[in-house]
């Protein structure tokens, strides 16, 4: 069975080779001893103290296969981000040149650096492992997430966003940081991508043109990646538009690839997720329903064919599952249709 938990110290060395696996701009893992150690035990501690609102708080889950101990995959929610770093973001509008004499209009495309998502929630740290890229396991690691901010709204924003991975070449190399790194900087992609993820920002800051930058002055390459995301990207991005989550014109300041956003309350797992209560039972097939338990630091979550009335306020499910879910008779547990 593939269950969700949080992570563990001792599931470090199974985070540290999916850290490798993720390769390069995949910000959040960055392969380095210190920092995915100090990732773990924050969550740790995370998941143990108690939140009225959202603060520096990052909740790092894995993927387990409960038959083999194997861990799989992992994805993580950041409670607010920006709070103790700048968070920052290109951002596309455009600029009206016009002359009334001349009769001359021209909209130009803008990409204006800023801070403006200071303080939302955050989906990151989603990688599930080739091999295990099969039946509902990637939409397991990546909605369950949706379940526990569900049951534990006070300890995130009103909106989440995601950052899409957005392309770079096999060595690394991004076309949208190739024209930066010629102009501003003097650090190549892969560089800049792991300084961030190791939390050395003030480069940004520092280097980083303060100024509007003119799409139309790139290279043509830069301006083609614009919003467009990783090939391997491409299903977590459909699955979070599925989720009614959108992208408002801001890009990622190294490979711009999107960032999309969603107001909690109106994300379809959110919006549709229900708490019901337990009886231990045969289960006889139905449609396949992501279920989670309502705790914190002992949080599980699974998925399983359910068949389940609207109007019922109990649910049967397999001992195995309970067990797997940490509940028994009479406990409560939160369902979403996958």
């Amino acid at each position: 069975m593939m269950v969700v938990r949080p992570i563990r110290a001792d599931d470090y060395p199974a985070l540290y080779d999916i850290a490798v696996e993720s390769g390069h701009g995949f910000t959040s893992l960055p392969v380095n001893d210190e920092l995915l150690m100090r990732k773990i035990s924050r969550s740790e501690q995370s998941f143990s103290k108690p939140v009225n609102q959202p603060g520096d708080e990052g909740y790092l889950f894995v993927l387990e296969d409960t038959a083999t101990g194997e861990v799989c995959g992992t994805s993580a929610l950041e409670a607010a981000v920006g709070l103790d770093d700048a968070f920052y973001h290109y951002h596309l509008g455009k600029v009206v040149h016009s002359s009334r004499s001349l009769g001359v209009y021209k909209t130009v495309d803008i990409l204006t650096l800023c801070n403006d998502y200071t303080g939302v929630s955050e989906l990151c740290t989603l990688f599930l492992r080739e091999s295990r890229r099969e039946k509902n396991n990637g939409r397991l690691l990546s909605k369950m997430r949706f379940l526990f901010m569900a049951e534990f709204p006070q300890r995130f924003a009103e909106r989440v966003i995601a950052e899409m991975r957005g392309i770079s070449n096999e060595d690394g190399s991004s076309p949208f940081w190739q024209w930066l790194q010629e102009h501003f900087f003097s650090l190549d992609f892969p560089t800049a991508d792991y300084l961030t993820g190791i939390g050395q920002k003030v480069f940004i800051a520092e280097l980083m043109p303060k100024y509007p930058i003119y799409v139309s002055l790139l290279s043509k390459q830069a301006q083609a990646v614009i919003g467009k995301v990783h090939d391997k990207t491409r299903p977590a991005l459909a699955l979070l538009q599925s989720e009614g989550f959108s992208n408002r014109g801001y890009v990622d300041i190294f490979d711009a690839g999107p960032t999309v956003e969603a107001r909690v309350e109106h994300i379809r797992s959110v919006r549709n997720s229900r708490r019901l209560q337990v009886t231990i039972g045969g289960v006889s097939g139905g449609q396949p329903h992501l279920i989670c338990n309502t705790k914190v630091a002992d949080f599980r979550a699974t998925w399983l064919a359910l068949d389940v009335s609207e109007h019922s306020e109990q649910l049967t499910i397999p001992a195995d599952v309970a067990a797997a879910l940490q509940v028994s008779a009479g406990d409560w547990v939160r369902i979403t249709r996958i």
